[in-house]
């Protein structure tokens, strides 16, 4: 496609340019969307206490992404839910018989039930952090002190929970638990956020916790062998794995594709959901045999108190996969965590309303210090997809409804600052989105 545009940028430089074929680099809603729920889903069960305390310390750099949005820190709720689902599967109504000794990674009942859990924050009557603008723009918070303290305190929720952790089904709870009522909000972005170093292993059937013989021993490799499938499928084999993806027709583990569906299912547009996963590396995927099967660590770094290791989260990865374009996905295997919270908080940013540009991929039009993209602007309706219409660069004396892209070091700190801003006469309808293309380098 060829197009010829004028584009108002941070010098003020303007250059009637031939564009070439333009590719898609970022779409917003025109009218930012500040209600922002975020879920974390935190395995409980031994080994994670220090993985939560990491997880809390590094929080900060989730909110201070979300400050560099037009008008602040959008408004939040806030919660927190446990991978510990006891012994209940999705095919029965029954939990079935508890394992091992509770407190310790034993397993009874319902577990937490995808409740949100405040434990660490006894005043929070909610059972989750409110902290919205009001119409005045003044924030109503239900909690007292600082948010990061409030939230470190609620993400620390113990290692005494279940050693075969159901994180997706407790996040799928969480959303239709009535004792959850008032956190989500019908009109709110959705963002969950995991924290494991397993897999997860959401039961179908109470019965690969029984005491089958055939089922081996009574250990987390049972999740492994009916949730996941590789290249060759022989889980038992001792060995490298290939191609490892959850396991479609197993009887006792559930597959992935009911809680993508479900968590697509609580919004009507797919595009107020985001998902973030901090875990163990998808690869490599090894089966050791000593003495009993095995899986091998996927990563493993120097903690705070020892050596943390982290299994292959193959199930996890393929969650995530099924929410394209919103998503991260990064390793638990590190002592700071803070890198991850940061790339989260940025999509979470983007999930409100970036109007940042990434220019680290653009062709630079101009001799003039940055990068000085040649891109078009157009507004889409939801309710007009065929009907998009071209944006006129602010720079036309004669535009009304224009764009320009300006250097904005506050809401775009990284690169070279550029972001969309919008003229307009009037009012846009809601659902108009912004979409961008530009001319790529790759």
């Amino acid at each position: 496609m060829k197009a010829a545009l004028l584009l108002a940028l941070a010098a003020c430089h303007t250059a009637d340019l031939v564009v070439g074929d333009l590719q898609d680099v970022t779409a917003m809603r025109a009218i930012p969307n500040r209600a922002l729920d975020v879920l974390f889903v935190v395995d409980n069960s031994p080994s994670m206490a220090d993985k939560q305390a990491s997880l809390a310390a590094s929080f900060p750099q989730m909110i201070a992404r979300l400050a560099q949005l037009d008008d602040g820190v959008p408004s939040l709720h806030v919660g927190v839910v446990t991978s510990d689902m006891g012994t209940l599967g999705a095919a029965s109504d029954v939990p079935g018989p508890g394992i091992g000794s509770l407190g310790l990674g034993g397993c009874a009942g319902r577990g937490d039930d995808g409740a949100l859990q405040h434990a660490g924050v006894p005043a929070l009557s909610d059972g989750f952090v409110s902290d919205v603008a009001d119409a005045s723009g003044a924030r109503v918070r239900n909690y007292d002190g600082a948010l990061g303290d409030v939230i470190a305190r609620l993400l620390q929720v113990g290692d005494g929970g279940c050693g075969f952790e159901q994180h997706l089904a407790a996040m799928r709870r969480a959303l239709t638990n009535p004792v959850n009522g008032g956190f989500f909000r019908a009109e709110a972005n959705l963002a969950v956020v995991i924290l494991a170093d397993e897999d997860d292993c959401s039961l179908l059937d109470p019965a690969v916790l029984g005491n089958d013989a055939a089922l081996g021993p009574l250990a987390s490799f049972r999740c492994f062998e009916h949730g996941v499938v590789c290249d060759p499928d022989q889980p038992r084999a001792a060995g490298d794995k290939q191609r490892c993806r959850p396991r479609a027709d197993s009887t006792l583990i559930e597959p992935i594709a009911p809680f993508v569906d479900a968590l697509r299912a609580a919004k009507p547009d797919p595009r107020q959901v985001m998902v973030a996963a901090i875990v163990g590396d998808p690869a490599p995927v090894r089966v050791t045999i000593d003495p009993i099967p095995s899986l091998a660590p996927s990563c493993q770094f120097a903690g705070a108190s020892g050596d943390e290791l982290a299994d292959p989260a193959v199930r996890l990865a393929a969650f995530v996969a099924g929410f394209a374009g919103r998503t991260q996905l990064t390793s638990i295997c590190n002592q700071d965590l803070g890198a991850s919270l940061d790339a989260i908080g940025a999509t979470a940013k983007h999930l409100v309303g970036d109007p940042c540009i990434d220019t680290a991929a653009l062709v630079d039009t101009s001799p003039d210090p940055g990068v000085q993209p040649a891109c078009e602007v157009t507004q889409v309706r939801d309710a007009a997809l065929d009907g998009p219409s071209i944006m006129a660069p602010c720079a036309d004396p004669d535009a009304t409804e224009c764009y320009a892209l300006v250097a904005d070091p506050v809401a775009c700190p990284a690169g070279d600052h550029l972001r969309v801003r919008l003229q307009r006469a009037q009012a846009l309808p809601d659902d108009t989105w912004i979409h961008v293309r530009c001319q790529r380098t790759e």
